[in-house]
């Protein structure tokens, strides 16, 4: 067989593959007009409700309260997905998605799907929920006692509802409660801060109610509604994110029930639960529309849109592995470095998204070390492959949960995080280091361990990239461009880069 034409036909073929993916890509920017630049303005949050219950085998009827339009964002659209289900909007007197159904039996899935469009608008009376009755529920002593003196201070110092909420909001988060605020907060354990300063609030005819927010995170799943404060003044509605985590405040966040009644509502059924998953992209208006339309919909029209957006979320991530994967192709194939695995770095990378990059790094390098301490010490048992793996993936969750617990004693939330890293990898990575050790030496422990850890900050970098997260989850083709690179790169057997670097002397002469 001629060679030239086998490698020619091997060129065709990448050639065909790329142009594909470009050829996608360019009609899916063209056709729905999806920008090419992240950060666009028109930022669209597709949101997914997902209720799961389980039937009694009678008629069943679910109610799922659905958001309100709201300052920030532009409700683009509503839908929802049930197998054998009626589904109906309802907007009296509450927002609810209601679905019915003659009779279920065992576990049952619901989605509701609403899609809202960030955007400037001001509060508008359409915006604004209408307030509660004031119906204040009389406290018993001494609780009334305390809440009377509590609010009677806050009183003092404010000149207005929103004012007198951030004075109660103020005195109850205190790192040194007053004896007051002591008795209310132990007596009323149960309430959220949310709850708790409505009540106090409507014991002084100011309308207030927890609502609940959803926070928005791009690629989160599983996620559950938290309580916020509403205040009613004569002419706004006053919103207070409370008792926020760390790395959700300043995140964006979408109202969700705004008014009295509850979230989820189940006849029928039990052991009822409603998750939240949601996935930012960007979009024009006109793109939206068209994503949305099935009758303009093709196999050209592949997309990630057309999944549920718990699966959307989880996508999001996966279709960054071929980056990491194109960044291992090029250090080892045409530059050289060694790692410990294959792709074991595109694992760690991985970690470290949800870890952020320096949190991760200490982590990794404290859990890998001490657990080689502990595995060079174990050596001397000569166990089998599989128990001695076993007993690597023990020690380092021991090792991992003392190290979290240490640094929450000390006050490192950051070293919460740890425990986000995959308990498997850690452990075939100690197990390969430690065999590495003993059969190459430190010099190649060291060798291939900083070689693993600096491809996986590169793909680390080129993963968590903007620019490449958004061509990457908005235009598919380009998974096509990525693999015909790394059959190029593969088809590579030249001189890598450290080796030139090796024999330079070589060709000096």
């Amino acid at each position: 067989m001629n060679p030239n034409r086998s490698r020619k036909g091997f060129y065709l073929l990448v050639a065909a593959v790329a142009l594909m993916g470009l050829g996608h890509t360019v009609y899916r920017h063209l056709y729905f007009d999806i920008p090419l630049v992240p950060d666009q303005p028109n930022v669209l949050w597709n949101i997914e409700a997902k209720v799961e219950f389980v039937a009694r085998g009678s008629e069943v009827e679910v109610r799922l309260a659905r958001p309100p339009q709201q300052p920030g964002f532009t409700r683009i659209s509503e839908s929802g997905a049930s197998l054998g289900y009626g589904l109906s909007l309802r907007d009296d007197p509450y927002l609810q998605a209601v679905w019915t159904k003659r009779a279920a039996r065992g576990q049952q899935q619901l989605y509701f799907r609403t899609q809202f469009m960030a955007s400037q608008l001001p509060w508008t009376d359409d915006h604004i929920v209408p307030p509660p009755e004031v119906d204040p529920e009389l406290l018993e002593e001494p609780y009334a006692t305390a809440a009377e003196a509590l609010l009677d201070d806050a009183w003092s110092r404010s000149s207005s509802p929103e004012s007198m909420a951030r004075q109660l909001i103020d005195t109850l988060t205190s790192e040194l409660p007053d004896q007051n605020a002591q008795l209310l907060i132990d007596g009323y354990s149960d309430l959220s801060l949310a709850e708790l300063v409505a009540r106090l609030l409507t014991l002084r005819g100011i309308p207030a109610a927890a609502v609940d927010a959803l926070i928005l995170e791009d690629g989160r799943r599983r996620q559950t509604l938290k309580p916020f404060l509403s205040v009613w003044t004569k002419s706004d509605q006053v919103i207070f994110p409370l008792q926020l985590d760390k790395d959700d405040m300043g995140r964006p966040y979408i109202i969700w029930q705004g008014s009295d009644g509850s979230v989820l509502d189940v006849l029928g059924g039990g052991r009822s639960i409603v998750t939240f998953s949601m996935v930012r992209a960007e979009n024009s208006a006109f793109g939206t529309l068209a994503l949305s339309s099935d009758a303009r919909r093709s196999w050209w029209d592949f997309s990630i849109y057309s999944l549920p957006i718990e699966e959307q979320a989880m996508f999001k991530t996966i279709l960054l592995l071929p980056i990491g994967a194109l960044i291992v192709c090029i250090l080892r194939i045409l530059i050289g470095i060694r790692t410990s695995g294959t792709f074991m770095p595109v694992l760690i990378a991985l970690a470290l998204i949800q870890t952020t990059l320096l949190t991760g790094l200490i982590g990794f390098l404290l859990v890998v070390g001490a657990g080689l301490l502990i595995r060079g010490l174990m050596s001397r048992l000569h166990l089998l492959l599989v128990a001695r793996i076993t007993v690597v993936i023990i020690v380092v969750i021991g090792i991992i949960a003392f190290f979290t617990v240490f640094s929450y004693q000390v006050g490192l939330t950051e070293g919460l995080k740890i425990t986000l890293f995959p308990m498997i990898i850690l452990s075939w990575t100690v197990e390969r280091m430690s065999v590495l050790w003993e059969e190459e030496g430190a010099h190649e422990v060291l060798v291939q361990g900083g070689g693993s850890l600096a491809t996986a900050v590169l793909a680390y970098l080129a993963m968590t990239n903007p620019w490449v997260q958004h061509w990457t989850f908005n235009y598919m083709g380009l998974q096509l461009v990525v693999l015909a690179l790394v059959m190029w790169i593969g088809n590579y057997n030249g001189y890598r880069l450290t080796e030139l670097i090796r024999f330079r002397a070589m060709f000096e002469k």
